[in-house]
Parts: C-alpha cells; sequence; structure tokens
C-alpha cells in the first residue's frame, strides 16, 4: 500500500476581537465531535486529553480530498452542516481570529510593560503542511486549497526510498513546532514504500493567567473519586465565571486578555465524572462563554497530562466514517485528492494523536499532534455578594476555550492529578 500521513497540533491562545462571520460554525462542529470522541475515550477511565481543533484541522484538510459517500461520512462524524466552501472558510476564520488574539497579546504586553503590569504575551504557534510523495500525481486543485485555505504548502519526500528517514523528518517538524512537547508521533514502522501524503496542522499555546494563583502544597484530592491524597492545590479568591450544568457547575477562569479561558467542569458528586460527560453537550460548552461572574474562593489541583499516542482509526470507523479506511474494500474515495483508479486508490489507513497539557500557578502550556495515514490499495460584572468556596477536590472535566466562538481547543478530563 502507499499512504498518506496527517498530522495536527495544539496549544493555548488570549484576547478578545471581533469575530470572522464563521468563526462559530466551525466552533460548533469541533465541539460537537470534540464531545463524542472524549466521551468514547473517557469510557476507559482515567485520565485524558485531546484537541478537537487539532484533529478536525487534520481531518478537515483530508475531507477537502474527499468524494461520494467517503464525504458524506465524514462530514456527518465531523458535523459539518454547512457547505464545503463554509466549512474550510469557518477553518480559516476561526484560524485568523486566534492569530489575531496572539498579535494583540503582544501589544498588550508593550504597553503593560509601560505601566509595570503583567508582561508576558500568549504565545500561540500554528503551522500546516504537506509532505507529499515525490511524482505522485495529486490533484492541484486539492493542493491549491489546502495551500490557501490552511496555509499548507506541499513539500516533496520520497517515501519508496527512504520511509522511516521521512518518518523521522516529519516528527523532527513536528517536535520543533510545538516546541518539544511532542516527540515521536510517527512510531517506527508506520510509514512504508506505500506511503503518498503527510498531512500536518501543528499548533503551541502557553497562556498565562489574568492573575496568578496560589500554591496550596497539601491539597486533599479524591483520585478517581475515591482515594484521599495529598497533591500540590491552586488557590485564589477572584471573580470567576460561574453556572450550574447538568451534574454539576462550571468555572471559568481567564487567560491575560479575556481571549481564551480554562473551564472546569466539576460534578456535584465525588463519583459523578462519568455522569457529567454523558450529558455535557455542545450548547452546554457554549453556555461557558457567558457564564454569570461571581466572587468564588476557587480550589483545584495543578496537574500535567502526557499520555502516550491514540490510534483513532477504530474510534473513528465505529462513529460512521468507514468507508473512508476503506471498510468494505474497494469502497474509499478520495477522488479529489489524487486520481482514483480501481488498482490504484487512496484511503486513510492511521489516525494517530498526541496531546500535552500542564497547568501551574502561572497559566497553561499544551500542546496536540494528529496524523492521519492515507494508504494507496495496490491490489458582564454584578455586584460582588460573599465569595463562594469552590473546591474541586474529586474527578473532573476541563476545556481551554476561544471565548468569542466558543471553539474548544482542548478537551479532557483529570481522575488523578498525581
Amino acid at each position: 500500500m502507499k499512504s498518506i500521513l496527517l498530522a495536527a497540533f495544539g496549544s493555548t491562545l488570549l484576547a478578545a476581537l471581533p469575530l470572522h462571520a464563521d468563526s462559530s460554525a466551525a466552533a460548533d462542529s469541533i465541539n460537537s465531535f470534540g464531545i463524542d470522541l472524549h466521551r468514547r475515550l473517557a469510557a476507559k477511565g482515567g485520565n485524558l486529553v485531546t484537541s478537537p481543533w487539532s484533529i478536525e484541522t487534520a481531518l478537515a484538510m483530508t475531507y477537502a480530498g474527499a468524494d461520494g459517500k467517503t464525504k458524506e461520512e465524514m462530514a456527518k462524524v465531523l458535523h459539518f452542516a454547512d457547505s464545503e466552501d463554509a466549512v474550510h472558510q469557518g477553518f480559516a476564520d476561526l484560524a485568523a481570529d486566534l492569530a489575531a488574539l496572539r498579535q494583540k497579546s503582544v501589544k498588550q504586553a508593550q504597553q503593560a510593560k509601560k505601566h509595570g503590569g503583567p508582561t508576558t504575551p500568549l504565545e500561540l504557534h500554528s503551522a500546516n503542511r504537506l509532505f507529499g510523495q515525490q511524482g505522485y500525481p495529486f490533484e492541484k486543485s486539492f493542493l491549491r486549497l489546502v495551500d490557501k485555505i490552511y496555509g499548507a504548502p506541499l513539500e516533496l519526500v520520497d517515501f519508496e526510498k527512504a520511509a522511516d528517514q521521512q518518518r523521522k523528518r516529519i516528527n523532527a517538524w513536528v517536535e520543533d513546532q510545538t516546541k518539544a512537547r511532542i516527540k515521536d508521533l510517527i512510531p517506527a514502522g508506520l510509514l512504508d514504500r506505500e506511503t503518498r501524503l503527510v498531512l500536518t496542522n501543528a499548533v503551541y499555546l502557553k497562556a498565562a493567567w489574568a492573575e496568578a494563583f496560589r500554591e496550596e502544597p497539601k491539597f486533599e484530592f479524591h483520585a478517581d473519586g475515591k482515594t484521599p491524597v495529598k497533591v500540590t492545590g491552586l488557590t485564589r479568591t477572584d471573580s470567576f465565571g460561574h453556572t450550574k450544568i447538568p451534574g454539576g457547575s462550571a468555572v471559568t477562569i481567564p487567560y491575560i486578555g479575556g481571549g481564551l479561558q480554562f473551564v472546569i467542569l466539576v460534578p456535584d458528586e465525588r463519583n459523578g465524572l462519568a455522569a457529567l460527560e454523558k450529558q455535557l453537550t455542545p450548547q452546554i460548552l457554549g453556555a461557558a462563554t457567558k457564564a454569570t461572574p461571581r466572587e468564588l474562593l476557587l480550589h483545584f489541583p495543578k496537574f500535567k497530562l502526557e499520555p502516550d499516542r491514540v490510534m483513532l482509526a477504530d474510534e473513528l470507523i465505529k462513529m460512521g466514517m468507514p468507508t473512508a479506511f476503506d471498510r468494505p474494500p474497494g469502497s474509499a474515495d478520495f477522488s479529489v485528492m489524487a486520481p482514483r483508479k480501481p488498482e490504484d486508490y487512496l484511503f486513510i489507513s492511521h489516525v494517530i494523536h498526541k496531546a500535552f497539557i500542564a497547568v501551574d500557578k502561572h497559566g497553561t502550556e499544551a500542546a496536540a499532534a494528529t496524523a492521519v495515514v492515507m494508504a494507496r490499495l495496490a491490489a458582564e460584572p454584578v455586584e460582588r455578594p460573599k465569595p463562594l468556596e469552590v473546591r474541586v477536590d474529586h474527578p473532573f472535566a476541563f476545556a481551554i476555550q476561544h471565548v468569542a466562538s466558543g471553539a474548544c481547543l482542548f478537551l479532557g478530563r483529570v481522575s488523578d492529578p498525581r
């Protein structure tokens, strides 16, 4: 087989700016798909972090090359309700909004420095690239679209003669784009002489809180909803967004600039995380952007999650896009990406995702990577009341959210912060 690989990476942002028209549509699909996938992965228990934005961006570029039933199935699983042009424009607009946040935060930091205020701007780096087999007849219209909309130029490589060398080259690119937070995304042996394309999206984020937290050295957390353990906690009394949701509460913590926020979804019951996740909807995530500010005494654990890569092909097949993976044989249709012949056509063979997040008293650092391998078959504030104390001392879910659109760049759960 000859294959195509797509990779995507994610991180954190800040600052409030006017929203592009189609950003909210992209946010709806990202959140809907992200919740669907989160539920499936969370059913296995334990800690979890993914970047729905990263995965959707990678698959959106792949979707640009699909046709027929394959395109229909992908649109349904990825929650693409609009025309194809509108889908791609939505991702372009969201990327532009996030880039504008970074630019604005730099200016804010420069201004703040003059008055002794916070001087740490948002770090946000996003990049897309295609690594394609030299001499393979990729459709020029497909290449133009992903270059124009996603800023993903084609870099020619030779998988036929040196597949593992190209794997190391792509992994090095990923590592560089994510400041070494995502290493060895593509495992040895996954690419071979039949690989034809690797589509990559990389994002890195580092954002400071609007106000730093204090550390609590012996914060008690009930790991897995049961066992009390001592961990480092974070605490602050301030105005935070707070709203009730089915099975619990949502608390929002702004980063500098206010364009991004950290959302904590804390269950009412100590062992209520699974029940809360079952009730989670895009509407609930959207409501977090409008959570009422109120005075809270907030406590939650410092944590760092760096799980191993996750192979997503089986999950995506079960979610409803089997033909993209050529199930049944002969069904994949990526003819918009490259000519399809009965004995020579492309299909997705693997989808790989890897993410990282660290939350401490200063802020958040996050990164993620997604790889889709496609193979060629050769056969407003109110008057402050008394502070409400919120102790996040048991398993919870979290998101890093773009406030203007509601898009969740990262989504995860903490069962044990150790």
